[in-house]
C-alpha cells in the first residue's frame, strides 16, 4: 500500500506541474533565448528566461510565473508574443525562500511586472498566464498594482488557499500538499548546483533548505485559518484588466476558479469563467483552453476583434454522468450569463428511514422529495473508502497516467467497494434528462463517537445497470460545526446551498451530542440521463486522507430533517422528474 501511495504522489506531483502547450510553433521564424535575472527590493535575485523570434524586438510580453524549476516554460502563444518563464524565489536558478505564493511572492510579483514593462524587448503591453501553483500565483497577487498588465489567462488555481486546495472542509488534504512539495522541492534541490555556480553561497542554500522545511511546518501546523492563510487568499485590489478563468468539475483545484469569478464580476472586473478542463485533463475531442486563451491574448494585447470578449461569460462542459463519461466526449456544452446560471434554484432531497434504494449498504435508504415524518438512526464506520470518495483527486492522478492502473485495479476507485461500509440515499430513476449544476450543499444531523472526526459526503450518478460514478463531494472536519452566515449562500427559502464554515477555531463534540453540520459540496456538473438516479453516499475518508477509526450516528426525519439542497436549472421541477 506504501508503494501505491508512492506511485500516485508521484503521478499527482506530475500532474500538478502542468507543462500544457498552446500548441503555437512558426517553423519558419528564428527563435531566441535569453536569460534575465531581476534584484527584488529585499535583494534577492530572480532568474527568468525570455523567449521570442529573431531580435527580440518588442512586442507584447506574456510572463508565467513558476515554482517547478527551470525544466518548465511558459506555453507557446507564437511570435507575436515575447515570453518570460520567472522562477519563483528559492526555485529554479532564484534564491530567497519560496512562500507558498504569501506576501514576499506577491511583492516579487508586482516588483517584476513593473520592471518588465520598462525592458527593451516590451512594447509596454502584457498578460499573465499561469496553471495551477502560477495561477494561485496570480490570484493572490492582484491585490497589488501590476502596472502595464492588459490581460490574464489563468488555468485552476485558488480563490483561498486552505479552503480550495489544502485543507477542504478544514480536513489535511494531503495527497495534493505532498505532491506541490515534491513538485517544487525536488526541482529545487536539483538547481542547487546552478546556484552555486551563480555564485551564490553555500549557505544561501541551506537557508533555502530551511525555508522549505518552515514553509511545510507552517502548512502541516496551522490546521485553523488565521493570517497566515489569509496572506494566500486572493483580495480586491486596484486591478481591473480582463480575466479569462477555466477549471474542470473534477479538478483538484475546481472550487478556486468559481469563487474568484465571483469575486473579481462584484468587482467590475471584465471576466470570463470556462469550465473546459485542467489537471484533469480535456474531454475527448477537445482542445482545452488554450485556444482560448490564445484569442483572449489576441484581442486585449493585440486589439484583434475575434469576438471573444462578446461570448457567453461563462462556458461549461457538462459530463453525461461522471469523469469518465465527460473525458469520453459524453458532454453538453452549456453558455450562461453569470454563475451560478441564471435560474438556478435549489430543491431539498431529505434523507429518509424508508429502505428501498438498490443499494448494498448498510441502510439502502431512499432519498425523497418531502421531509419525512417518521425518523431514522443509521450508523456507519468511520474507515477508508479507498479512492472513489475523492475523484478530484482520482481524476488528476489519472490523467497524470494512472488510468491504466485504475483499469487493473478497479476496486480502488469503484463507489462499490465503500457500499457495504457506508450509508446509502437514492432516488427513483429519472424520466428525462437532468442537469444538476451549480454548488450544493447538505444539512446532517450526526452524533459522533469521536470528539472530531471527518464527514464525507458523495453524490452519484446510478446508472440503470447498477454502477455508480461520483459527481460531487462534501466533506467537513466534526470540529469546524459553524457557518458564517454573512458568507454562506442562501435561496430564496433561506435554505443554506453554500455554506461557508468558520474554521478560525474548534469546537469539539461531547460524548454523545447531536450537532447539526452544514456541508458544502463543490460545484456540481452533471446530466443525469434518463433512467439514471441520483445517490448519497456517506462513508469513510478516502485513503488520501489516511484517515482515523471512528463511527458516526446520523439523524434523519422528524425534528431532525438531514437534506441535500441540490442545483436545478430553470423549468425543472425535481418532484415531477421521479419514476413514481
Amino acid at each position: 500500500m506504501n508503494r501505491l501511495m508512492l506511485s500516485l504522489l508521484l503521478m499527482l506531483a506530475a500532474g500538478c506541474q502542468g507543462g500544457q502547450q498552446a500548441g503555437r510553433e512558426d517553423a519558419e521564424q528564428s527563435w531566441s533565448q535569453q536569460d534575465l535575472s531581476f534584484t527584488a527590493s529585499d535583494g534577492a535575485t530572480l532568474y527568468a528566461s525570455l523567449r521570442g523570434v529573431d531580435d527580440l524586438s518588442p512586442k507584447p510580453v506574456l510572463i508565467e510565473f513558476s515554482p517547478y524549476g527551470s525544466g518548465s516554460d511558459i506555453p507557446d502563444f507564437g511570435p507575436a508574443y515575447n515570453h518570460v518563464f520567472v522562477n519563483a524565489r528559492g526555485t529554479g536558478r532564484s534564491n530567497g525562500a519560496w512562500s507558498a505564493v504569501g506576501a514576499r511572492d506577491q511583492q516579487d510579483i508586482s516588483e517584476f511586472v513593473a520592471w518588465a514593462c520598462e525592458q527593451p524587448w516590451s512594447n509596454g503591453r502584457m498578460g499573465l498566464y499561469g496553471f495551477s501553483a502560477s495561477a494561485i500565483a496570480i490570484y493572490n497577487t492582484l491585490h497589488l498594482p501590476l502596472p502595464c498588465v492588459e490581460a490574464a489567462a489563468l488555468m485552476a488555481g485558488t480563490n483561498d488557499l486552505y479552503r480550495d486546495l489544502l485543507y477542504p472542509g478544514g480536513i489535511p488534504n494531503l495527497v495534493p500538499a505532498v505532491a506541490v512539495g515534491l513538485g517544487v522541492g525536488a526541482p529545487a534541490l536539483l538547481s542547487t548546483p546552478l546556484r552555486l555556480a551563480d555564485g551564490q553561497s553555500v549557505l544561501e542554500q541551506v537557508l533555502t533548505g530551511l525555508g522549505f522545511v518552515g514553509l511545510t511546518t507552517d502548512v502541516l501546523l496551522t490546521q485553523v485559518e488565521n493570517d497566515y492563510w489569509l496572506n494566500h487568499t486572493q483580495r480586491p485590489g486596484p486591478n481591473r484588466f480582463p480575466i479569462l478563468a477555466n477549471t474542470g468539475f473534477y479538478d483538484v483545484e475546481s472550487r478556486g476558479p468559481f469563487e474568484s469569478y465571483k469575486m473579481l464580476r462584484d468587482q467590475g472586473v471584465p471576466v470570463h469563467l470556462r469550465l473546459l478542463g485542467a489537471h484533469d485533463g480535456f474531454p475527448n475531442g477537445t482542445p482545452g483552453p488554450f485556444v482560448d486563451y490564445q484569442r483572449w491574448f489576441d484581442r486585449f494585447l493585440r486589439d484583434q476583434h475575434n469576438g471573444v470578449d462578446q461570448e457567453a461569460p461563462v462556458q461549461l462542459l457538462v459530463g453525461h454522468g461522471g469523469y469518465e463519461q465527460l473525458m469520453a466526449g459524453e458532454f453538453s456544452r452549456i453558455e450562461g450569463e453569470d454563475w451560478p446560471l441564471p435560474g438556478t434554484h435549489w430543491q431539498a432531497l431529505y434523507l429518509s428511514p424508508q429502505r428501498g434504494g438498490g443499494a448494498r449498504s448498510l441502510n439502502d435508504a431512499k432519498l425523497v422529495g418531502s421531509a419525512p415524518d417518521e425518523t431514522g438512526r443509521h450508523a456507519y464506520p468511520v474507515l477508508t473508502s479507498l479512492l472513489g470518495s475523492d475523484p478530484y483527486t482520482t481524476s488528476v492522478v489519472a490523467a497524470a497516467g494512472a488510468a491504466p492502473l485504475f483499469e487493473f485495479l478497479p476496486f480502488l476507485n469503484d463507489l462499490a467497494t465503500l457500499e457495504p461500509l457506508s450509508l446509502t440515499y437514492t432516488t427513483p430513476p429519472f424520466v428525462r434528462d437532468v442537469d444538476l449544476i451549480g454548488p450544493a450543499g447538505l444539512t446532517l444531523h450526526v452524533m459522533t463517537a469521536l470528539p472530531e472526526t471527518d464527514i464525507y459526503a458523495v453524490i452519484a450518478d446510478v446508472w440503470p445497470d447498477g454502477r455508480s460514478f461520483p459527481v460531487g463531494v462534501g466533506r467537513l472536519r466534526s470540529s469546524f460545526p459553524h457557518i458564517d452566515p454573512e458568507r454562506s449562500v442562501y435561496d430564496s427559502n433561506a435554505e443554506v446551498v453554500q455554506p461557508y464554515p468558520v474554521h478560525s477555531a474548534k469546537d469539539y463534540a461531547a460524548p454523545g451530542e447531536l450537532r447539526e453540520y452544514h456541508i458544502e459540496f463543490w460545484p456540481l456538473g452533471n446530466r443525469f440521463m434518463t433512467g439514471h438516479r441520483l445517490r448519497l453516499y456517506l462513508t469513510g475518508s478516502p485513503l488520501y486522507a489516511m484517515p482515523a477509526p471512528g463511527v458516526n450516528l446520523v439523524f434523519v426525519g422528524g425534528q431532525t430533517p438531514s437534506r441535500l439542497m441540490v442545483p436545478v436549472q430553470k423549468g425543472d421541477d425535481l418532484a415531477r422528474l421521479f419514476e413514481p
